[in-house]
């Protein structure tokens, strides 16, 4: 048995479809018809490994699930709709979201996105702890002081200063942050990295002028004037 997914969906027969599909790769698979059911089997159970989650369901939507397990837990989640709305994918990906899949969709395809997903999550071997210039990251607790000082960050702010800490020094393209932090190609990079970017240069004060914008590429973390 490979790993434990949960399938969060109020269509019967669509949780059966991906249930089929994900048995058959070897996965154990969960279900739960909507967001409180999934919030009760996900807190009960330590060993899920990743989340398939519905947006429109009731009782509690599926932002609401993501926003409650993301107060405890890193867990991957592919969140799927049936809407393709540029904003609800912005949202999703502040929310921690790691992939977002629109139906219709091949369940051929959606395993590949799961098994994608569980190789870049469960694959991250890099130290727990990034520090530089008096910013120190805990990737476990997902807390970030600043010269001492706790530092509130959204969930998508985390990885992209995460993703800044980890290449100090190096000038990264747009479309290099966007594959690596936002996991998909989307033709508004431009805004949405440097709305981020202004927002963690206004939460780490006179720090935040580390990180650089390099002109015409993107932008550069850099502790050295």
């Amino acid at each position: 048995m490979k790993n434990k997914i949960l399938v969060v969906d109020d269509e019967q027969r669509m949780r059966k479809i991906i249930n089929d599909f994900l048995s058959k790769s070897g996965y154990k698979v969960i279900e739960a018809c909507d967001g409180e059911e999934a919030l009760e089997k996900f807190f009960e159970d330590s060993e899920i490994d990743l989340i398939l989650l519905d947006i429109m369901m009731p009782r509690l939507d599926g932002w609401g699930v993501c926003k409650e397990i993301r107060k405890e837990s890193k867990v991957p989640i592919i969140m799927l709709t049936a809407r393709a709305d540029e904003s609800d994918e912005l949202l999703g990906f502040d929310l921690g979201v790691d992939e977002y899949i629109t139906k219709p969709f091949s369940p051929k395809i959606l395993v590949a996105r799961v098994e994608a997903v569980l190789r870049r999550t469960q694959g991250v071997g890099a130290k727990d702890i990034l520090e530089s210039a008096g910013i120190v990251m805990n990737k476990l607790t997902h807390v970030v002081t600043v010269d001492g000082v706790i530092v509130d960050f959204s969930f998508k702010e985390f990885e992209l200063l995460e993703y800044f800490l980890e290449n100090e020094g190096i000038a990264l393209p747009r479309t290099t942050i966007l594959n690596s932090v936002w996991n998909f190609d989307y033709y508004g990079e431009d805004r949405t990295i440097d709305t981020h970017v202004k927002k963690i240069r206004s939460k780490l004060g006179e720090k935040g002028k580390y990180i650089k914008t390099i002109w015409g590429i993107g932008y550069k973390f850099e502790t050295v004037d």
